[in-house]
């Protein structure tokens, strides 16, 4: 089954305050589609539902990267690419630049948008947990204004968010605080790009006197959405790293990750690989930390 382009209506209002004024106007008949990596392959595969789109695409407003002496704002149609070539960022915030060089091929980098990986909402994002190791705030806009959360806080579901009907995303806001971290991410899949990850894991830690003194372990494809992984973070926080506390760790993601059974993984064998990840993410820590 192929797609049918007279099922479905495009605009391109071509301004910030066009998108949104159309959005009060019809709230939830209009779905944006910013670099439609997603919806063009349900589209030519004759799987998309959504009969209206307004296009995202050259609005000028949406696609920034403003670093400053404390943070990033990243606009929500920033590509991929402009992330992996905006050197200042890379070097503050190597996680996410990191996973940016995992999103497909590098055509699929210069469409797909971070706000667009986000609201997309797949439980195997590449770009989430990076984010939720970094303590990301995401900003949404309406014709009513604008309001931020933890972007630990947006996904509820499986591809559900707190986005109302007349809301954008607008923004990534992270703080410029994890120079001194020891920072860790790892993807498993068939491919380390061109191919989803069957589990993610990014973490950051600090470590003081041989204790970890702060802890951040953020997951892709453990559940239904991408986490933290807050009990297994409390399992570790405050104790040294020892094999007692490796065991303790692993018994906690086990216990606490929920993925599911899918063509590219088992839910069992997410879990073993979401448990050995954050047992090499806590050894090198271990190792570091040991070096004069």
């Amino acid at each position: 089954m192929r797609g049918n382009c007279e099922a479905h209506e495009l605009i391109a209002p071509g301004s910030l305050r066009g998108v949104l004024e159309l959005l009060a106007a019809e709230p939830g008949v209009w779905t944006p589609i910013a670099g439609g990596t997603e919806i063009m392959v349900a589209y030519a595969a004759g799987r998309l539902n959504l009969a209206k789109l307004v296009s995202l695409w050259g609005i000028s407003e949406l696609r920034f990267i403003r670093v400053t002496a404390d943070s990033v704002a990243i606009g929500a149609g920033a590509t991929f690419i402009d992330l992996r070539r905006h050197a200042e960022f890379c070097e503050s915030w190597p996680l996410l630049a990191k996973a940016a060089s995992w999103i497909g091929s590098i055509a699929n980098q210069s469409r797909a948008t971070l706000g667009g990986n986000l609201v997309n909402g797949s439980p195997a994002a590449d770009s989430s947990p990076a984010l939720l190791v970094y303590d990301a705030e995401i900003e949404m806009i309406s014709v009513r204004g604008s309001r931020r959360i933890p972007y630990r806080e947006f996904h509820t579901g499986y591809k559900r968010n707190l986005l109302a009907l007349d809301e954008l995303v607008y923004a990534l806001h992270m703080p410029r605080r994890f120079s001194r971290h020891k920072q860790y991410i790892r993807k498993v899949g068939t491919r380390r790009a061109m191919a989803i990850s069957k589990v993610a894991v990014a973490g950051t830690a600090l470590m003081d006197d041989g204790i970890v003194s702060e802890i951040r372990l953020g997951a892709a494809s453990l559940a239904a959405f991408p986490t933290r992984l807050r009990k297994t973070e409390q399992v570790v926080i405050g104790r040294p790293i020892t094999r007692e506390l490796v065991a303790a760790a692993q018994e906690a993601l086990l216990a606490e990750a929920a993925p599911i059974d899918d063509i590219r993984s088992t839910a069992e064998y997410r879990r073993r690989v979401g448990a050995n990840l954050v047992t090499e993410f806590l050894m090198e820590l271990a190792r570091k930390d040991a070096k004069p």
